[in-house]
């Protein structure tokens, strides 16, 4: 089992930034890939970014690139995603992620992050 628990939402203004930390524990050695999803209101929870344990490896959704940074500590059992030039259209539920080399995947509760305009 992995427990997941993200922190860092909140509100702020257009253009202003924030970073969500999301901190594993338990079984976090079969860990491979740590991402952060998102559900803004009225749509479904899509991916915001992910990156690999080993090596890495980001993959980033084209409506954030260039503006989020996804970035993870192994040691730490810790990922981040780096917030900046926010919109009022980043607004929304931000979940981290984090899967197995089986493909089991564990959620966090969430964190709101609100973007005033």
């Amino acid at each position: 089992q992995v427990q997941v628990v993200e922190s860092g939402g909140g509100l702020v203004q257009t253009g202003g930034s924030l970073r969500l930390s999301c901190s594993a524990s338990g079984s976090t050695f079969d860990i491979a890939a740590m991402g952060w999803y998102r559900q803004l209101p009225g749509k479904q929870r899509g991916l915001v970014a992910s990156i690999t344990k080993i090596g890495s490896s980001t993959n980033v959704a084209d409506c954030v690139k260039g503006r989020f940074t996804i970035s993870r500590d192994n040691l730490k059992n810790t990922v981040w995603l780096q917030m900046s030039s926010l919109k009022p259209d980043d607004t929304g539920v931000y979940y981290c992620n984090e899967r197995t080399y089986a493909g089991q995947e564990y959620w966090g509760q969430g964190t709101q992050v609100t973007v005033s305009s």
